[in-house]
């Protein structure tokens, strides 16, 4: 060996290599110990600066390139690429780019639209929602999207307060077009997706379509020069009253679209749509993620969990969407062989519960849940982007810089925020629940609603920290832990979520005392084991000398009603508490909830296989306890 060592003498490392590569160590178990995440936050901050940057250069350039823009440029780089797979169907790129350009000429010449105009949508999901959307924003159109679950009164609300020239609505839902058709404004043009219909000044959509040209209209017509000018409007049942209309500026829609591309989503994917176009989850995360990736996505008319794995097999489908809902109506699906045979890796949403969390992952196996937390008309939103189980996100300095929020102590009884002595707000410690509130500013703006200046105004804290600062009242408690993962606790004031809904009670509470034997009504929501959400209760008070005709009041909820809004309980009350403030006290009889067993009020339960209120008895409410009832 001495011979070698002589021919081939071996390098001396220089003294200093050992002390560094041992200090690396100590430094990477350091990390590894005391900041756990700090790659992956990294990674995450990252990705939104870069975002934040292209966003920031549009601004700059004076010329957005906006997701529509986005899409046209892929029709002509890749036009045969799958865009949209419905019922088996393949549309591609150009495909959708055509037939919208069709309806934009039609519009264009038939419409009597100008740039900025609204134009009303009640469609339920199918290709041409997204044909006339994108053909409505090619004349510059502002959209706004109905809720089709939404009937009479409320839908009529809803029209008028967003203002639209024209009413386009979908072969499949004329029934509700004509409860609303009588009351509707006069100025308000309405066209269905058919060749024909017999209803007086309606127009007919499907065979202009057909006869109308295929060439692009004029692109000056959609080009936008400011990130704040509105593009969409959204409903969203806020904290109280009928659906809001939320505007939706360039900048959200946007930022709604990176959301797949921040997950980790890429050109290569297949996402599968499943929840409703008319909510932005499906529409700008969805649609719009899938344009800003240059994917494909499988539309679905509307969700089956019975069908859904098979779906996710014969499409290839890589990426699903959820709502917490939907993953537990998965897991309460009877297990079948190969349930993990499939190449989903991905699943973005929110709102799922731990327990559903983590049974989902061992049957369904190795996919990524990517829950985030986010409201349609908020300026704030967080990613969980470790797959922290729970969390919906998390935060950091850097994060705070950019994106300033804060959790404030928050008042249950009185319903508002604490405010100390000075009149200031306070921030809750770490591990406690509070309200989340996030900071309004030229880079986090909010836009409020459409046609309401008053709920704009009230969803807005003023003078929280000192003078002059403006902030966000998200209407969420949230709670941070010690490690600043962020978990959702519950909803204040006057609503719930329901089936992925929120719900407004005084939306429902103003329904059911239009019913002549109803003197007040009190809507609240109910805890049900093993469901997400919480489920509608209505403790009413019956006028003198009259009684309950469950009958009239079945047929008032269902018709004026959402079916995620029908009250599932009814309570009946001699008198209805209020608090200090005289307002309908909730806390108490929430907590009550519906056992029978405890409460001496009558009480009653809407079965749907019935189609009626019934008595709930001691039997029934085992039953629906154990699962065995479809709420």
């Amino acid at each position: 060996m001495s011979g070698w060592d002589e021919l081939f003498p071996l390098p001396m490392l220089p003294s200093w290599v050992p002390g560094a590569a041992a200090g690396l160590v100590s430094l990477h178990l350091i990390q590894k110990l005391l900041f756990p995440y700090f790659w992956a936050d990294l990674t995450y901050l990252l990705k939104v600066l870069m975002y934040g940057l292209r966003v920031e250069r549009y601004r700059l350039r004076g010329r957005i390139v906006t997701v529509l823009d986005k899409f046209v440029q892929l029709a002509e780089k890749q036009p045969h690429k799958p865009f949209l797979i419905y019922e088996g169907k393949v549309h591609t790129y150009r495909d959708v780019d055509r037939r919208s350009n069709r309806i934009a000429q039609v519009f264009l010449h038939y419409g009597n639209l100008k740039k900025g105009d609204t134009v009303a949508l009640l469609m339920g999901n199918e290709p041409d929602f997204i044909h006339v959307w994108f053909g409505l924003a090619k004349l510059g159109c502002v959209v706004a999207f109905l809720n089709f679950n939404v009937r009479s009164r409320s839908l009529l609300h809803c029209v008028s307060s967003c203002e639209p020239k024209i009413l386009i609505v979908g072969a499949d839902l004329l029934r509700t077009l004509e409860e609303i058709l009588p009351n509707l404004q006069k100025d308000v043009t309405v066209w269905v997706m058919t060749k024909d219909c017999s209803f007086p000044s309606v127009h007919t959509l499907v065979d202009k379509i057909e006869a109308a040209s295929e060439d692009p209209v004029p692109v000056n017509l959609r080009s936008a020069n400011n990130l704040k000018s509105s593009v969409l409007y959204i409903f969203t049942s806020g904290t109280t009253g009928l659906p809001k209309a939320a505007v939706i500026s360039h900048m959200q829609v946007l930022k709604g679209a990176a959301g797949l591309w921040a997950f980790g989503a890429t050109g290569e994917d297949i996402i599968y749509i499943t929840l409703p176009l008319y909510h932005s989850a499906a529409s700008l995360l969805g649609i719009g993620g899938c344009i800003e990736l240059g994917a494909a996505c499988v539309l679905k008319k509307k969700f089956s969990a019975s069908q859904f794995w098979s779906d996710c097999k014969k499409y290839n489908v890589t990426v699903i969407q959820y709502i917490g809902e939907l993953c537990r109506y998965l897991c309460s699906q009877p297990v079948k062989e190969g349930e993990k045979n499939h190449k989903v890796r991905l699943a973005v949403g929110n709102g799922v519960r731990n327990d559903v969390w983590r049974e989902f992952l061992d049957r369904f196996g190795d996919i990524k849940i990517c829950e985030f937390y986010g409201a349609t008309e908020g300026n704030i939103c967080f990613m969980n982007h470790t797959g922290k189980i729970g969390s919906v996100g998390r935060t950091n300095f850097f994060y705070k810089l950019f994106f300033p929020f804060d959790i404030i102590k928050y008042d249950f009884q009185k319903d508002e925020p604490i405010r100390n002595k000075h009149g200031w707000c306070e921030k809750v410690k770490k591990g406690e629940a509070g309200l989340l509130i996030s900071k309004v500013n030229a880079k986090n703006p909010f836009f409020g609603y459409a046609g309401n200046k008053r709920h704009t105004e009230k969803k807005l804290l003023c003078e929280v920290f000192k003078k002059g600062d403006l902030y966000f009242n998200t209407g969420d408690l949230i709670v941070q832990d010690h490690e600043n993962f962020l978990y959702f606790w519950d909803r204040i004031g006057d609503t719930f979520r329901w089936k992925g809904e929120n719900v407004a009670t005084t939306e429902v509470s103003d329904v059911i005392v239009m019913l002549d034997f109803i003197q007040e009504a009190n809507v609240y929501g109910v805890s049900v084991p093993d469901h997400e959400g919480k489920a509608g209760m209505a403790s009413l008070i019956l006028k003198q000398n009259t009684s309950l005709d469950l009958e009239q009041m079945y047929k008032q909820v269902v018709t004026y009603l959402p079916s995620y809004a029908c009250p599932l309980f009814l309570r009946i009350q001699e008198k209805m508490e209020m608090t200090g403030t005289f307002k309908q006290q909730k806390f108490r009889l929430v907590d009550e909830g519906f056992n029978p067993s405890t409460i001496t009020d009558p009480l009653y339960f809407l079965d749907n296989s019935k189609k009626a209120y019934v008595l709930l008895t001691k039997e029934i409410h085992e039953i629906i306890l154990s699962g065995k009832m479809k709420l």
